[in-house]
């Protein structure tokens, strides 16, 4: 198959060994579980439970509000002891809603709705039980599986492309997932094909994974519809505009999404995830994450209840060789450093990696000197150092003119730098200021339809009022008039 290459990447130190020649290991229930009511883009989920409420695993806890949102259900069975406000697995350090719960040791289900033909189910059954089972985009970005699944109906798929890549240092949740559970993704894969009726998928594997390509290959060696591609290992790969133009050649235009060019991109893990909700009935509660770096003393992938904290996970690991100068959740190129582990694992936690400070090597920012070497490696194709030079300035619109909204916070830029600007963090405060200023204008704008509704529900009302005086007044003279009548008669 011909391959495009994408402008840019780089090529980060791997640091997979670790954890890549390893299995992957059950975490067994922790003594606590902090569900936040936020784990996908969109609305948060609604609560449905109440404190002192007894679970089962894999019961609804918090309802999906709109079409951009996802529900939340137990990990495991127990008892809701509190709902409340904790610390997120953000930078921020912010708080979020969370459902609290005590597992009672027996991991007992609730009745699931296991399909025994699943491929008799209507198209759009599949992407309704996706959204009912929680399932969100497992590489990171936490898009509402079921949505994306959906938009097939406006725009014809050609591709479907399930990301293997896998890209960023140190991760191999993904890798471990492909050798050890490949029937189970080819399953979800030929699933989601059913739902979005097309006949094409293909299988992204970059070739540092060697022994998840094989597995995979024999997994869909007589399956014509599905085909293994094996590309280079050049960060960022994982990246869903990358890989798209690397498969088919095709960009997806501004302001676009790739199901206007007939292409939707799912995770493996996702595609896992699905096999087990149509098939099983089973919701998304875990997951696999990858638990790295050098300040870790025992390394591996863990399958994790959602829920479970960070703090737990690397007490499980061994605990820390050295003191962590950084934990992050996710990669180090495109990760958030962690306020504290005392934080959840969420549905879009692909690995936590603490870092020593000899692995983080921060060094003093220096000037520009003017190299260009951040736009050679743009994966985009954009002018990082001027965006960065008008974001630092506060000037948010002229960044957005060197296409800010474009950028996809992959950190090349910052990581071939030899000023050691941080490019990317720039970007990323801009990018947040560009939101609020969205989420703003977004409540100014229904405070504003408030106040249109309330005139003219005021405005109904009124002449509601005045036609029933009326016709009230009506009445009175009518019956006068007909007194009146009566009387001369």
């Amino acid at each position: 198959m011909k391959l495009f290459r994408f402008k840019g990447g780089v090529h980060p130190e791997a640091n997979k060994i670790a954890t890549g020649c390893k299995s992957i290991t059950p975490f067994p229930i922790p003594d606590r579980l902090y569900m936040s009511v936020q784990q996908h883009i969109g609305a948060p989920a609604k609560t449905k439970v109440e404190i002192g409420q007894h679970v089962l695993k894999g019961e609804l806890l918090a309802a999906r509000q709109g079409m951009i949102s996802a529900p939340i259900h137990a990990p495991t069975s127990g008892v809701v002891v509190d709902i409340t406000d904790h610390t997120a697995p953000h930078p921020s350090g912010l708080p979020v809603r969370m459902i609290v719960i005590e597992p009672d040791g027996k991991d007992t289900w609730t009745n699931l709705n296991k399909v025994e033909q699943p491929f008799c189910l209507a198209p759009e059954e599949i992407a309704a039980r996706v959204g009912e089972a929680g399932i969100v985009g497992l590489g990171g970005a936490t898009f509402p599986s079921a949505v994306k699944l959906n938009l097939g109906k406006d725009n014809k798929i050609y591709t479907l492309i399930i990301n293997g890549g896998e890209c960023e240092p140190y991760l191999t949740c993904d890798d471990q997932l492909m050798r050890h559970r490949a029937e189970g993704i080819i399953d979800g894969i030929h699933l989601m094909l059913h739902g979005l009726q097309t006949t094409r998928a293909l299988i992204a594997i970059e070739d540092n994974k060697p022994t998840a390509i094989r597995a995979m290959q024999k997994a869909c060696e007589d399956i014509k519809s599905i085909d293994v591609v094996v590309v280079p290992n050049l960060y960022p790969m994982g990246s869903e505009k990358q890989m798209i133009h690397l498969l088919t050649g095709m960009d997806i235009p501004a302001g676009k999404r790739s199901t206007d060019i007939g292409v939707l991109v799912h995770n493996v893990g996702t595609a896992y995830a699905v096999h087990r909700a149509i098939r099983f009935g089973e919701p998304l509660v875990s997951r696999i994450v990858t638990i790295g770096g050098k300040a870790i003393r025992e390394p591996q992938n863990i399958e994790v209840p959602l829920g479970t904290l960070v703090s737990d996970l690397i007490e499980f690991c061994g605990g820390y060789t050295e003191k962590a100068q950084r934990v992050l959740m996710g990669g180090p190129m495109m990760g958030q450093a962690l306020p504290t582990t005392d934080v959840p694992i969420v549905k879009g936690s692909s690995g936590i990696v603490a870092l020593t400070a000899k692995e983080i090597e921060q060094q003093q920012m220096m000037p520009c000197i003017r190299c260009g070497s951040c736009v050679t490696v743009c994966p985009c194709g954009l002018l990082p150092l001027e965006m960065a030079n008008r974001a630092r300035k506060g000037d948010i619109e002229g960044a957005q003119e060197f296409g800010l909204i474009d950028c996809i916070s992959c950190g090349s830029c910052s990581y071939v730098c030899p000023s050691h600007i941080p490019l990317v963090q720039y970007f990323n405060y801009s990018k947040g200021i560009l939101t609020n200023r969205q989420k703003e204008k977004t409540h100014q704008d229904e405070i504003r339809l408030l106040a249109q509704q309330r005139s003219e529900r005021i405005e109904r009302e009124k002449i509601a009022k005045a036609e029933a005086a009326a016709k009230r007044k009506a009445a009175r003279e009518a019956k006068k008039a007909q007194k009146a009548k009566e009387l001369t008669s």
